[in-house]
């Protein structure tokens, strides 16, 4: 199991959070998504034998918002 913190742009509300949430939750080998709109950051543990960043990356985007990992 791997965790990624990844830093969302674009969020401005609830909705922008559950949306960002569901998307990176519905890639297939995450285990949890947690999304801080207040902080703009999104924590995810995952398979990281069958997903990689670049996948959570593009699920975000996918959901219309701009993502990278944080630090």
């Amino acid at each position: 199991m791997a965790n990624a913190k990844l830093s969302v742009r674009g969020m401005t509300c609830g909705h922008c959070r559950l949306k960002v949430e569901q998307a990176l939750k519905g890639v297939s080998g995450v285990y949890t998504a947690i999304v801080d709109l207040e902080d703009g950051e999104a924590e995810v543990d995952f398979n990281d034998d069958a997903v990689t960043a670049t996948d959570l990356i593009a699920a975000v985007a996918k959901a219309g918002y701009t993502a990278k990992l944080a630090g």
